[in-house]
């Protein structure tokens, strides 16, 4: 493994990690810069993102910064879409895929820099078996799932097609729209790409997408970073959290912008 590519992949699941995501957003371009096909680097990138996320959900749950039952509700509907993302891939060409990254990534960077003022984080949906209440670590936020449920659909197809594993969105739909303190947002969406990224590799590997020995080649570097990652993110603020992981994706995009128009 080059030396360079190495260190790429620590930081990348460092900074994956620290965020609670997958690590797709680096993931990708990476092993696209370095000559590998976008289909394939899609479907590595999603096993990448089940190691970080086991990595990752080891030291979430020591710190009790998962929420379990919301977590798990949310990935039936997402992983049900991140199974159909990854065959349906397979007939988009390349440069199309990185435009959808692209702008999955700015539209991200804009909700978590700047969020629009119009969204209420405090609505009250009243009583309703649709309607969840937690109160979890001394925090009270709700959940209205006829909303959550198929936009996590929708999630779980778009970051399977572009193997970024489902945190990138997640997390800004939890903090921005539902009002989910970003710390448990963080911390249960790093458990929650892992399942994603299970669906969408199964429906990678459905179409021949997956080079099983590259991946687990690519897993030690992955594993070191995310462990890293993970106890980092315990001791940041949560709001400066947000802002820099917003930016942090606005250059991202940025460079996958670049890449598919053939200048980096």
């Amino acid at each position: 493994m080059d030396l360079t590519v190495l260190i790429a992949l620590i930081l990348a699941s460092l900074v994956a990690s620290l965020f609670g995501q997958g690590g797709g957003v680096l993931f990708t371009p990476i092993q696209v810069a370095t000559g590998t096909s976008f289909h394939q680097a899609t479907a590595t990138s999603l096993f990448l993102i089940m190691v970080i996320s086991f990595s990752a959900t080891l030291v979430f749950r020591k710190a009790h910064e998962i929420n379990w039952k919301m977590a798990l509700a949310l990935e039936i509907p997402t992983m049900l879409g991140s199974f159909l993302g990854g065959i349906i891939s397979h007939w988009i060409p390349e440069n199309v895929l990185l435009f959808l990254l692209a702008g999955l990534l700015v539209l991200a960077s804009v909700f978590l820099i700047r969020p629009p003022a119009k969204i209420n984080r405090n609505s009250r949906h009243g009583k309703s078996a649709w309607v969840w209440h937690f109160v979890w670590n001394d925090e009270t936020y709700q959940l209205n799932l006829v909303l959550m449920l198929p936009i996590m659909f929708i999630v779980g197809i778009l970051t399977s097609m572009t193997g970024i594993g489902g945190g990138v969105l997640k997390v800004p739909v939890m903090v921005l729209l539902f009002g989910i303190p970003m710390h448990i947002a963080v911390g249960s969406s790093a458990f929650m790409v892992g399942l994603t990224a299970t669906a969408g590799l199964l429906g990678h590997v459905t179409v021949g997408h997956w080079d099983w020995r590259s991946s687990l080649l690519l897993a030690i570097p992955v594993l070191i970073g995310g462990q890293i990652g993970s106890h980092l993110s315990l001791r940041l603020d949560a709001g400066k959290l947000t802002r820099w992981f917003g930016v942090f994706l606005l250059l991202v995009a940025i460079y996958t912008v670049l890449h598919a128009l053939g200048l980096v």
